[in-house]
């Protein structure tokens, strides 16, 4: 004799199954997202070459002035300026004065940026960068689609890229900055 399955049995079945898509599609899709931002992040990493070549194109001119110079070349890259723009870290707070930026601009790509140069060489460093790869769409975290680089003479180079990938994997975390993970993921680091 074949029994077959009640309603009630079926329902049963049925609400289990859409509890379990409820909570894995929010994981899948974040990390989908994140997986997207990375890929952009490092994409941005070959423009930023070119742009540091050009910022020096004529280093050697007796009116070279690297701040104006990359000022110009930054602005030729900038759509329009955004207002209304906050950045947190990972673990919920917000950056403290060193990483605080104050200007955003949209870029004609659809990222935003925001940059500060230094006075004066700060061990070797101009100034830093933080490039948003999804624009003024959330989250708006370092470490999800918040990224930066020191800004050098001669090149960019990502947050934390003379850290051990321990440290860098450990500011990736949950309960870390995200600061470092603009050379984490770039090195091969995995999302978390």
């Amino acid at each position: 004799m074949k029994r077959a399955f009640t309603i009630v049995e079926v329902s049963i079945l049925f609400v289990i199954f859409l509890i379990v898509a409820f909570l894995v599609a929010p994981m899948s899709l974040d990390d989908s997202m994140q997986a997207k931002n990375t890929s952009r992040w490092r994409n941005v990493q070959a423009d930023f070459s070119n742009i540091i070549y050009t910022v020096n194109a004529n280093s050697e001119s007796e009116e070279y002035d690297f701040g104006e110079n990359f000022k110009s070349v930054i602005s030729s890259q900038i759509k329009e300026p955004v207002s209304a723009y906050k950045v947190s870290f990972m673990n919920g707070t917000y950056p403290n004065a060193t990483y605080r930026f104050n200007d955003f601009y949209l870029t004609y790509s659809g990222a935003v940026l925001s940059y500060k140069l230094y006075g004066e060489l700060q061990d070797g460093v101009a100034g830093m960068l933080m490039y948003d790869v999804n624009g003024s769409v959330g989250p708006n975290v370092w470490g999800k689609d918040v990224f930066g680089m020191n800004i050098y003479p001669d090149k960019f180079e990502p947050f934390c890229q003379n850290d051990p990938i321990s440290i860098q994997r450990q500011e990736c975390a949950k309960d870390g900055t995200g600061l470092c993970c603009s050379n984490y993921y770039l090195v091969g680091g995995s999302i978390k």
